[in-house]
């Protein structure tokens, strides 16, 4: 939950902010192509970017790719819905339209699994095309999400300090 909550704030921009003026392009980061144009949808870049991302960590870690393109695609549902000008309601409309169709998607999200990725494109296919549900409906599933890591981090955090103070007591108060 903790990398969920930093993702969190890489991402967030707000539902009426544009990050227009963020002059910090984490997909640029992650990606040194010029098929990748910071004209594309800020949504879109920040998708694949999140894939890329995602696809890092997997390698080392022993995490499952099904839950990690849920979560990418539950962070894109309710980013989308925070959109006003957004008009797709299906997501895999959105994801007909204007994903499948993005170049920087298609030239750096691996096609299958040859080169060891853990999230490649059937993946994610299988998953959008399996949530045939409102984008609207979706990131409702996101907001609980957040919610129980924001809880489960913040119980840690506590559970944590309190472990530490009392160490920190019973060492102070040993006998000799």
């Amino acid at each position: 939950c903790e990398s969920i909550n930093l993702i969190e704030k890489s991402f967030d921009d707000g539902p009426n902010n544009r990050r227009e003026n963020n002059p910090g392009n984490l997909l640029n980061f992650l990606i040194s192509d010029d098929n990748c144009s910071n004209d594309d949808p800020k949504i879109i870049s920040d998708f694949i970017a999140l894939l890329i991302l995602f696809n890092s960590i997997g390698r080392d870690d022993d995490l499952d790719s099904d839950k990690l393109v849920e979560y990418a695609i539950l962070w894109l549902s309710y980013n989308l819905n925070q959109k006003k000008e957004n008009r797709t309601t299906r997501l895999n409309d959105f994801h007909t339209e204007h994903i499948k169709r993005n170049d920087c998607y298609n030239d750096n999200i691996a096609t299958n699994n040859d080169n060891g990725d853990k999230i490649y494109v059937e993946v994610i296919d299988e998953k959008i095309e399996s949530m045939n549900i409102d984008i609207k409906d979706i990131s409702n599933f996101y907001d609980a999400f957040k919610s129980l890591c924001n809880i489960k981090t913040y119980n840690s955090y506590h559970i944590y300090f309190n472990l530490n103070h009392v160490i920190q007591l019973n060492s102070n108060n040993r006998y000799s």
